[in-house]
This record gives structure tokens, sequence and C-alpha cells, in this order.
């Protein structure tokens, strides 16, 4: 078996031509002659007329077997996030015994308006396997097909992004091989010789303390601990240090614990959804998730540059840095500099955790994909990343 290699390549040249030359140059030097078994690009909007046909140039430039990609308001690509300019990101995986198994889906609404989906991937790696998975966030309901997903094929993990840059439907676009898709999702199985090993940071810190639901209707909580939930979040609220406070009048979230046989909880224990609002005659938090139920348990969460900062560091430094990876990085477009006093903050924690040039590549999403406490779902102000290795026993 060969040695799997990892490369990653960037240009900011606004035209397209050129920037896919000095791409696919960058690529191969890198690769050192070696054809890759797959093949993830991610580009801005600024090259529009030359996006179709773009997947199947780069596979024939390169040799690449399988391709997947899309297009991004901001591009990643090693440790820099081009925010509001041109660029043209490739991430490589080169090596034998790499399984690839690519797929496309579909959503529709039926007669009676409940959203039907054109398939499930293949399951020839689904006891080891990882899905990533693309889509547009316009004609697919990535939340409820990872439903789905969780459903068929438990434990397996999920991670990607929506696509992003366009403002209705038809503006992004998807990448599978040769073809460019403006609707729906692409995907892929990648297993076999390589493993992936997800972190999705949700950027948030837990406040206050842990209460039960124990009334909701739809997606308004009602009652937490038997009180009112707008008392206990005022409660909290009242609790708080100044700045804390200011945080959560500023942007309230809820963190639902995943896991409930916890009684104590950390960052990682929480699913994070956002807080809509509060009904003054009668009580209730409206939450961004109509899939909450009675005897959960929830907290309140804050969320800064600071927390989010901290949450990646902790969650990448739990991972081995030794060995050859790639990592393919998926941040939420609330995040770059609309949220970190620096530029490159995600992009570059990566390279800090590794010490070393690390091949990545990725896009801002509008939505984000990747698995907490074992099931997958689709996040907002979130870092999610697949550090991609060969496997280990």
């Amino acid at each position: 078996m060969s040695e799997l290699r990892f490369a990653s390549a960037l240009s900011v040249l606004p035209e397209t031509p050129a920037a896919e030359v000095e791409a696919v140059a960058a690529l191969e030097q890198s690769l050192g002659g070696a054809t890759p078994e797959l093949l993830v690009l991610f580009i801005t909007h600024h090259h529009g007329g030359a996006l179709d046909g773009l997947g199947r140039r780069l596979m024939q430039a390169t040799g690449a077997k399988r391709l997947l990609g899309c297009t991004g308001e901001t591009v990643i690509g090693g440790s820099r996030e081009v925010e509001e300019g041109p660029a043209l990101a490739l991430w490589a995986l080169a090596g034998d015994g790499v399984w690839i198994e690519p797929f496309r889906v579909g959503a529709r609404a039926d007669e009676e308006g409940e959203v039907q989906f054109s398939g499930l991937p293949p399951a020839e790696f689904a006891e080891e396997g990882t899905l990533l998975m693309l889509g547009d966030p316009f004609s697919f309901p990535m939340g409820q097909y990872l439903e789905q997903l969780n459903e068929h094929y438990p434990g397996r993990p999920v991670i990607g992004g929506m696509a992003s840059g366009g403002r209705g439907p038809g503006q992004n676009l998807l990448f599978q091989d040769g073809e460019t898709l403006a609707w729906g999702a692409v995907g892929l199985w990648l297993g076999g010789s390589v493993e992936v090993v997800p972190v999705v940071s949700q950027g948030c810190r837990p406040i206050h303390e842990p209460y039960v639901i124990t009334k909701i209707q739809d997606h308004v909580i009602r009652k937490l601990g038997g009180k009112t939930a707008a008392h206990v979040l005022q409660k909290a609220f009242q609790s708080l240090e100044s700045r804390d406070a200011a945080l959560l009048q500023r942007a309230p979230f809820l963190g639902v614990a995943v896991d409930a046989t916890k009684s104590t909880f950390q960052r990682g224990d929480f699913l994070v959804r956002g807080i809509m609002g509060i009904e003054k005659r009668e009580g209730g938090i409206a939450i961004a998730d109509n899939s909450l139920r009675a005897g959960q348990t929830v907290q309140f969460m804050v969320r800064d540059a600071q927390s989010a900062s901290e949450d990646l560091d902790q969650l990448l430094a739990a991972q081995a840095s030794e060995g050859e990876v790639g990592v393919l990085l998926f941040s939420c477009n609330g995040r770059g500099t609309r949220m970190f006093p620096v530029a490159d903050h995600d992009a570059s924690r990566v390279q800090a955790r590794y010490g070393r040039e690390v091949p990545a590549a990725g896009f801002f999403a509008m939505g984000e994909i990747g698995p907490v406490g074992g099931r997958n779902f689709l996040h907002g102000f979130t870092a999610s990343l697949a550090i991609v290795r060969a496997k280990r026993d």
C-alpha cells in the first residue's frame, strides 16, 4: 500500500484560467506526482461564467478520480480565509486503498406538503465510513435529511456545509465529478485506508445552571424545572457578571444536552440553538429548533470571540498531532472578521495546533454539518472540521 498523501493549494488570481493553472501546479508539486483519489474544490462567485465545466477541467488537469466541491462567499486555503476577493482552493487525497462512493440527493414536497428525498447514500461503507456532504440552502432541507441519515446510519458522522454567496435559488453551485449543479445536495462516503476525525466547535460556553424542560409546545419552551421559562431566563441574567449579562442580552443561546445519562456538563455536551424571542404574556421562550421535547436537560449559553476561540483550541488540542493529516474546514459565514478581531482565525488556529503546514481547504458556509453526541446536525456560527488521516488500529 502506498503512503497516503495530502495536498492543498490556493489561488487568488481573478482570471479563472490563470487561477486554475496556478492552483493545479501547486497541488501537483505537493503531491510529488501522485494521482489524487479525491479532489475537493471551493471557489468564490467572482469566477462567475467560468464555473460551468470547472470540475471537468480540474479532473482532466489533475487526473483526479473523484471530485466534490461548491461555491462559497469566502474560501479557505492553508492558513488563509479570503473574505472579500476571488479565490480558488483545492484539496487532494492520494494513496491506495481509499474507498470513495459518491451520491446525489434531491428534495421535493409531496401532495400533503411533506418533504420527500430522492434517496439515501449507498450503504457499502456504512459500517466504518464517513459522509462528506455539500448542499444548496435554497433547495435542500439539510436538517431534515440529516434526521434520516441518523436513523438509517446511526453513529456514522456526516461533515460538510451549505454552499454560500448566492442570494437565491439557482445562484449557488455544487460540483460532483464533471457535473455542475444548482440544486439539491452532493456527497460521498469516504473510508477504506483513511478515517475521518470530526471536530465541531460551536463556540459557546454554558452559564448559570442546567434545567429540565418540563413543558414545551412546538418550538416554544413553556416551563423549565416547573417554573416559567422566561422567569428562569431572567433569574440567570440577574446572576451573571456584567460581561456575560451583556452577551446573554445581545445574543442568547440555549444548549441542549445530547447525553441523557450525564448529570454534569461541559461545552461539548450541548447542541447549541438560538433563542428567537420571549412570549411576554405567557413567558415562553422560542427556540430555533422544533425537535426539543420535555425531559431534556438544557442550559443557557453565551458566545463571543474569546469563547469561540477557546472552544476551537480546546477541541483541536484533544486531537493527536503526529502523522500526516489533511483538513477540510467548514466555518460559518458569521465567523471570520465578523466575529474575531483578526483575520484568518479558524484557518490559522488549525495550523497552529499542528505546528507545521497542514494541507487544508474549506469555505464559509450558510450552515455547517457535523456530529454532536453521536448524532448529526445542521449548525450555525460553528466551525466543523474533517481531519482526514490514515486509519489507525
